[in-house]
């Protein structure tokens, strides 16, 4: 069922996209599956979900969605990036796979994999000013971690030993968890305000 909000889309390629369309139409914005190119041209922002970076990566150039994505978030389209969204969205990847891409857009270096393999994923609770009281619950599955933030970027949450986990620039939200799998729905929210 369409929402009255703004009509969004989340890459349907690959990771935990149905729980970020749940969300998204829950906040009341018409939320829909992007996997081809003229499915993006009738959303007007985007969420890349979790999943595998390198793979969603080999699939938005087999499916041609790389480049008009590329294009659209340079042109400032709202983009919101949880975990391997957040690699796609960096500007810079360390840990990547030989000839891994991004989209780019933040200015940030995010590290793939930083925590561990899947056996060290792990929850806790994060301040985010921007949102204030209650915390964050956050859970970190095989999740990056941004290590450097240029001057375009802001940090928006860090963990307790300083390891930056969420950012944001411009048009452009990046979480190194996933708020969708906890019902925390205020980064969501945060991404439908830019329109």
């Amino acid at each position: 069922m369409a929402g009255s909000g703004p009509r969004v889309g989340v890459l349907a390629l690959q990771g935990d996209f149905r729980e970020h369309l749940l969300v998204l139409r829950e906040l009341g914005a018409d939320a829909v599956p992007v996997r081809r190119e003229r499915e993006l041209d009738d959303v007007a922002g985007l969420v890349i979900p979790g999943g595998e970076s390198s793979v969603m990566d080999k699939l938005t150039r087999m499916f041609g969605l790389a480049e008009p994505l590329k294009a659209r978030i340079a042109a400032g389209m709202p983009t919101y990036g949880t975990c391997a969204g957040l690699i796609m969205l960096a500007d810079t990847v360390r840990d990547a796979i030989t000839g891994q891409q991004t989209l780019g857009g933040l200015d940030i270096v995010v590290r793939r994999n930083a925590f561990g393999n899947q056996n060290e994923s792990f929850e806790t609770d994060i301040a985010v000013a921007e949102l204030g009281e209650p915390p964050v619950h956050a859970v970190f599955i095989r999740a990056p971690v941004v290590e450097s933030v240029g001057p375009a970027a802001r940090v928006l949450a860090t963990l307790d030993d300083g390891r930056v986990v969420a950012v944001e620039q411009g048009n452009i939200l990046g979480t190194a968890f996933h708020p969708e799998i906890t019902h925390e729905y205020r980064f969501h929210a945060r991404f439908l305000e830019r329109f």
